[in-house]
C-alpha cells in the first residue's frame, strides 16, 4: 500500500494487523480519485471506518486541509497514527476513537462541517443510508459535499436518497464504489 499522487505520493503505509480490516487497493484508490478529483483546493474529510487510513492521507497528500480519521479499534487507529507519521504533516489530521455514531456527535458538537465523507464501513455492518441521514440531520456535510461509498457488489446502495444525488457508481471486481453528492434543502 502507498499514498498514490499528491504532496506525500510514493510513501509507504502499513495495513491494519490481521484479517479484519480490507485496506482499499491502490488501483481501486486511484481510480476513485480520479472520479472525485483528482486533487483538492482546501475542504475538510470525513473518513467513518478509517481502517489503514489510507484514503485520508491520499485525500490530505492531494489538497484536502484537514481530514477527520474514525475507527473503533485499536489496532486501526495504532496504524493510522503510524501512516500519518509517515507524512510528516499531522496537525492536518484528527484521530477519533469512537464508534461511527459517537463520532458524528462529536464532530456535530465541534460544529465541523465536512466537503468529502468516505464511507468504507466491513461490508457485513453496512449502514450507509442511515449514516448519511445522520449527517444530514447533525449538519455536517457543506453543500456540494461529494460521498465515496466502497462496497461489495451485494450492497445495492440506493439510486435516490433524500438530499442527495447519485453521481457515478463503478465495479472493481468484488468491490463497488457508489459517489453521491450532498444538495442541501432538496
Amino acid at each position: 500500500m502507498r499514498i498514490v499522487s499528491g504532496d506525500f505520493g510514493g510513501r509507504r503505509l502499513r495495513a491494519v494487523p490481521g484479517v479484519k480490516t480490507r485496506p482499499t487497493t491502490d488501483k481501486v484508490k486511484e481510480s476513485m480519485f480520479n472520479m472525485i478529483g483528482p486533487y483538492f483546493d482546501g475542504g475538510q474529510s470525513l473518513d467513518l471506518f478509517a481502517g489503514s487510513g489510507g484514503l485520508s492521507i491520499e485525500a490530505v497528500s492531494r489538497g484536502i486541509e484537514k481530514a477527520y480519521l474514525v475507527d473503533k479499534a485499536r489496532p486501526a487507529i495504532q496504524t493510522i497514527e503510524q501512516n500519518i507519521a509517515v507524512t510528516k504533516a499531522v496537525n492536518r489530521f484528527e484521530v477519533i476513537r469512537q464508534d461511527a455514531r459517537r463520532a458524528l456527535k462529536i464532530l456535530a458538537e465541534q460544529q465541523v462541517r465536512v466537503d468529502l465523507v468516505f464511507l468504507d464501513p466491513p461490508y457485513k455492518l453496512q449502514k450507509i443510508s442511515k449514516n448519511l441521514a445522520e449527517m444530514v440531520s447533525l449538519n455536517l456535510l457543506n453543500t456540494g459535499a461529494v460521498i465515496v461509498c466502497e462496497t461489495d457488489q451485494f450492497a445495492n446502495l440506493p439510486e435516490e436518497m433524500p438530499s442527495f444525488r447519485l453521481w457515478k457508481r463503478q465495479d472493481y471486481g468484488i468491490t463497488e464504489v457508489t459517489i453521491y453528492q450532498f444538495e442541501a434543502g432538496d
